[in-house]
């Protein structure tokens, strides 16, 4: 009875640290995927940032492009002003135009006029016979009047003609310079609208990011939740391991009071009856003598003397080499191996160990995790199918999943990783060839 209350403490005392190295390397996961979310969180503003700087560079676009709009539309208006303008004047010009020639047609008429009227004959007679001066003299004169006005008339006609197309010349050079005007606020307005179509791209690209960006940190923070879950877990089973254990501490008290009183019993019994009182400790003691813990030695040996001898847990080609740089994004690196293997190849563990962890796991898909003690940890992702559950002792060289791409990989292959103390440390160190 004292040997199983025995093993019972002591099974319960070891169960607490193996749970606590668990919830350790638990802790540690979910401190790096909180580090990664901080740093999506990051990126995520410096890409908000970004995108407020192309918003306004966009709004300063468009706000040019606005006022070279009402710039062409004024001109616009003016240049219809402007043709409003030469119309007038020309209809003005053909009025004077047509003027003109109605005067030309008077005078022509005054001129036949005035020739039938007086005659050439008079006008001769007047010259050679000299009859009436003063009539003479009145007639020179009436002639002077008439062919002055009428050069007058011309004149003034020919001025203003000359006046129109002076004007009409003028106005003409200004609708060109107007046009040309309009023409390079076109340009511009081409090249503004090319620039603001430019930036509405990289405003596009840069929303695209910030989604994947978003919905990338929605992953994580998934990833963090189920590590919190299981973290939890771990938690509720040292509390209930610790109260285990208390229990079993005070049923060995117990035990061992009741012991004690059976043993007092015994010895008065036999120093009654005269028996030697050493006869029942001696059996008590030969009870508790052949107990001893292997249970260091059942969970592999010392894993730290395999490096550079291990073999790798399925022959293929490594696909990412540790501390790659993982999805094109610099900041991620790899921190294990992925090698290449078909779907449904065994996957065999490269050390003996203990299964800790045999679960599907967010970014690792179906995830076994083996404890080769000492604080060495082998992990293997991504598997088709789970061959051995937590707390299963496995030995070297035994299968204990199967290749697969679960986890939302795109091919098959095989996640390795080894963890030292919790820090990831390069399989191709441990791994042979």
């Amino acid at each position: 009875m004292l040997r199983a209350l025995f093993l019972l403490a002591l099974s319960c005392l070891l169960a607490p640290a193996i749970a606590a190295d668990e919830r350790a390397q638990t802790q540690q996961q979910l401190d790096a995927t909180r580090q990664d979310i901080a740093e999506l969180k990051k990126m995520l503003g410096k890409l908000q940032e970004e995108k407020s700087g192309v918003q306004k560079d966009l709004k300063a676009t468009e706000t040019d492009i606005g006022n070279l709009e009402k710039q062409v539309e004024a001109l616009q208006q003016e240049l219809k002003k402007t043709e409003g303008e030469l119309e007038r004047l020309d209809h003005e010009k053909k009025k004077l135009q047509s003027a003109r020639v109605e005067q030309q047609r008077l005078i022509a008429i005054q001129a036949r006029s005035a020739y039938q009227n007086n005659g050439r004959e008079e006008y001769l007679k007047l010259l050679l016979n000299q009859q009436n001066p003063e009539k003479f003299a009145r007639t020179l004169t009436y002639y002077d009047y008439l062919s002055k006005a009428r050069m007058d008339q011309l004149r003034t006609f020919n001025e203003t003609l000359r006046q129109l197309a002076n004007v009409e010349q003028d106005i003409a050079g200004h609708q060109q310079q107007l046009l040309a005007q309009r023409a390079e606020l076109d340009t511009q307005r081409q090249a503004l609208v090319a620039e603001r179509d430019k930036r509405q791209q990289v405003l596009a690209k840069l929303s695209s990011d910030m989604k994947e960006r978003d919905q990338k940190l929605q992953s994580r923070e998934q990833d963090q939740a189920d590590l919190s879950k299981v973290l939890k877990t771990i938690e509720e089973t040292l509390a209930r391991q610790a109260r285990e254990a208390e229990e079993a501490r005070q049923r060995s008290l117990l035990a061992k009071q009741e012991e004690e009183q059976r043993r007092k019993a015994q010895a008065l019994a036999a120093a009654t009856r005269k028996q030697e009182p050493e006869e029942a400790p001696k059996k008590a003691r030969t009870t508790l003598g052949p107990v001893v813990s292997s249970d260091t030695a059942s969970y592999g040996g010392a894993f730290s003397s395999a490096r550079g001898k291990l073999p790798w847990p399925v022959n293929g080609r490594l696909l990412a080499r540790f501390g790659d740089t993982r999805g094109g994004d610099a900041r991620a690196k790899w921190d294990g191996v992925m090698i290449s293997a078909s779907a449904g190849t065994q996957v065999r563990a490269v050390h003996g160990g203990r299964v800790v962890f045999a679960d599907w796991l967010r970014g690792a898909g179906l995830l076994v995790i083996l404890d080769h003690g000492n604080g060495y940890l082998s992990l293997y992702g991504h598997n088709q199918s789970l061959l051995k559950s937590a707390g299963d002792i496995v030995k070297a060289g035994e299968a204990i999943s199967t290749v697969g791409d679960s986890g939302g990989q795109d091919s098959a292959g095989l996640y390795f990783a080894i963890r030292q103390q919790g820090q990831p440390t390069d399989p191709a160190q441990w791994c042979r060839g």
